[in-house]
């Protein structure tokens, strides 16, 4: 068993944004030279979070309204007395800080429409997605 690891940025341009991160993920499983394995993908973050599903542009304004509606901005919350982002740490918690997909033959396996999302709750920032692929 290996364990290949790599990291990149991500910028965000929106407080709630969304960047599809897919072709990055796959070009780091495709160097890792690893046949059959995992990939997990991490980012060591209290305010964004990663997700897969379709990417198309009307499904992309329902992801944001989806997070508007689940967790309004502009709510009385208690943790904006010490920061004005408590919106931004209640959707994290909905969602989960890492993801993992199966490899088989050095590609990633995933749906025909799954593409991998990190998703932006409190933006604008550069984001850290750290990918560790192991496997044989």
């Amino acid at each position: 068993m290996r364990i290949f690891s790599e990291e990149f940025y991500v910028s965000t341009e929106n407080r709630r944004d969304l960047k599809n991160i897919t072709e990055k993920v796959e070009d780091i499983v495709v160097r890792s030279g690893i046949e059959e394995g995992f990939v997990l993908v991490f980012v060591p973050h209290a305010t964004c979070a990663l997700f897969a599903n379709e990417d198309e542009p009307l499904i992309r304004e329902d992801y944001i309204n989806l997070f508007n509606r689940l967790v309004p901005e502009n709510e009385n919350y208690k943790h904006n007395r010490i920061d004005d982002n408590a919106d931004s740490h209640l959707l994290s918690a909905l969602f989960k800080q890492f993801f993992i997909f199966p490899i088989k033959d050095g590609k990633i396996v995933r749906g025909t429409w799954q593409e991998l999302f990190l998703a932006e709750f409190d933006g604008p920032r550069a984001r850290r997605v750290i990918v560790f692929v192991i496997g044989d």
